[in-house]
């Protein structure tokens, strides 16, 4: 699917991981693709209200769960610097749909990294 989100559409998702070698640039690409994939999922569901975006969210943030074993296994991991770079990308996605008022502790609830 082709994302309609302008915003969304011109943003380089995880950027400070790619450009910091600590992080492998094939599993921080499946991190971009859990992003893109809420991205479609708020599109394809037209989202009216913060409790099915946090739906979404929640698993999104499960997906990252299990992708945090892929970068254990390349020598690196989800640690202090990149759970803020995947918050925030969590926290644009929330504002560039229109919640604003999305609570960004509540769009990664269910994180373990």
């Amino acid at each position: 699917m082709l994302i309609t989100n302008q915003q969304v559409a011109g943003h380089e998702f995880l950027r400070p991981m790619y450009d910091d070698s600590y992080f492998p640039d094939h599993v921080v690409d499946q991190g971009k693709a859990i992003l893109l994939r809420l991205c479609e999922r708020i599109e394809v569901e037209q989202l009216s209200d913060l409790e099915s975006l946090y739906v979404l969210t929640q698993a999104a943030t499960e997906e990252f769960n299990l992708l945090d074993r892929a970068f254990v296994a390349a020598g690196s991991g989800i640690e202090t610097v990149a759970r803020e770079w995947i918050c925030d990308e969590f926290c644009f996605v929330a504002s560039a749909y229109g919640f604003t008022d999305a609570d960004a502790e509540v769009l990664t609830a269910g994180r373990d990294w």
